[in-house]
């Protein structure tokens, strides 16, 4: 009930506080074209040129039009580092320019927060996160975090997007300590009782960009794994501490248009990862494959789909299963958890953009920046259905094992910070829940 009021009461207040501020996307009136010889950007007092004309797909002397010039300005928006973007050709002295106008968010973030784990009210983390975006100017990305509460952890992480400007290089690199729940009901039974795992791990990813779409990186990591006591199966080695080697390579394909809530584009993820690779007795691999598809189809509808799917080979331990019901969810099949080598999930919905672009500009508030005061609002109807399944080494793959959830709900989005969504699903037994999560469904 109390979630319910909540959600409700932030619901009611975005409505009250979101100003009529059409943000048209159109800056130039009728459905004409006009070649652009120049492009000049403004406001962008501290994010370099580059970081914002590497992301789109109009040069000087490419034509321009109405729906050009809002697939790019999404795509400038993805860069989740502007609380607005506005495009303005013009024309002065017989030369065609595009202005980009932009309006920097606020960059540094220590703030407390409190989560929930894998989604599950009944597992919450709090804490303090440190985030600084666009260091530098450059759209770089540095993390720390400390959670107390479920699974406490200590964490860091720096994004360089831009290692390299002229050979379109990237870099990551993690490392954190964690205590870790068991999250598998096989290895709670094997053990009798619940138990953590202490969890220490060191990763960094190396990449390159190809154009503008396309991105291959490899990785390389290793996971030092504690648990109290050992089990076979509950730890990758023969003794109750994985020492894993990690190597690794994926593959990017990504033309979405917002990134925070798509709706044209494609988006092709694969991964795979081989661990151990026989050093201390642990070898086995992962292969990870997601594909999403973004479709306007009539007026503000949107019609998108998704197939994912995480398979596993070789001496798996339970930490390292694939799961439905912690990070990856069916809705309708919510709080219900399965775990096997293998997990399989298909999602379809329609989306109608109730709200698309408005502004929330809050610049009344006292002694706070304008720029943690300006927000992008939209709210968008959906209508879904999702279906997944996991699956044991050597079992066959059968339509009845799936478990299938129907449904419909809002997303609210509060732009760049976050999307929030309110929904209601039901299973195959036309058993209903409701579901209130962060983030776009996919």
């Amino acid at each position: 009930m109390i979630k319910n009021i909540f959600f409700i009461f932030i619901t009611l207040c975005l409505s009250i506080l979101v100003k009529a501020e059409n943000g048209d996307t159109l800056f130039y009136k009728g459905d004409y074209s006009v070649i652009i010889d120049s492009i000049v950007i403004e406001g962008n007092n501290q994010t370099e040129d580059f970081i914002i004309l590497r992301e789109l797909t109009i040069l000087p002397g490419d034509t321009l039009n109405p729906v050009l010039a809002e697939y790019n300005r999404e795509r400038v928006y993805s860069l989740n580092i502007f609380n607005e973007v506005k495009l303005y050709p013009f024309e002065l002295n017989s030369i065609n320019y595009l202005l980009i106008t932009i309006e920097e968010s606020w960059y540094i973030y220590p703030l407390p927060f409190v989560t929930l784990k894998n989604r599950d009210w009944d597992k919450i983390s709090y804490g303090v996160a440190v985030k600084i975006a666009n260091f530098r100017g450059r759209n770089e990305t540095l993390r720390g975090r400390l959670a107390l509460g479920y699974d406490p952890s200590l964490t860091f992480s720096y994004t360089n997007p831009n290692l390299s400007r002229n050979l379109d290089l990237f870099s990551i690199f993690e490392i954190g300590l964690l205590d870790v729940n068991n999250k598998s009901e096989v290895a709670k039974e094997l053990a009798g009782e619940d138990f953590e795992h202490k969890f220490y791990f060191a990763k960094v990813t190396f990449g390159k960009r190809f154009g503008l779409f396309h991105r291959f990186a490899v990785t390389a990591g290793y996971d030092y794994i504690e648990t109290p006591f050992y089990i076979k199966g509950v730890s990758a080695s023969n003794e109750r501490i994985d020492r894993t080697v990690i190597l690794g390579a994926n593959y990017n394909y990504d033309t979405r248009d917002l990134r925070q809530y798509a709706s044209n584009g494609l988006f092709a993820f694969a991964s795979f990862e081989l661990k151990g690779m026989g050093i201390n007795d642990i070898n086995y691999r992962i292969a990870y494959i997601d594909y999403r598809e973004y479709r306007p189809i009539i007026s503000s509808f949107i019609l998108k789909w998704r197939l994912a799917t995480r398979l596993t080979s070789g001496n798996v331990p339970y930490y390292d299963y694939s799961y439905l019901g912690l990070n990856q969810r069916i809705r309708g099949h919510w709080d219900e958890q399965q775990e096997g080598n293998d997990v399989f999930i298909g999602s379809l919905e329609m989306d109608y953009w109730i709200l698309n672009d408005y502004r929330l500009n809050l610049y009344w508030i006292p002694l706070l920046p304008n720029s943690l005061l300006s927000y992008r609002v939209g709210l968008v109807w959906e209508l879904f259905a999702d279906t997944g399944t996991t699956r044991l080494i050597g079992e066959p793959l059968a339509l009845n094992q799936f478990s299938t959830g129907y449904g419909t709900g809002v997303s609210i989005l509060l732009l760049p910070y976050f999307t929030m969504r309110i929904e209601y699903a039901v299973n195959e037994q036309f058993k209903g829940q409701w579901i209130f999560d962060i983030n776009a469904s996919f």
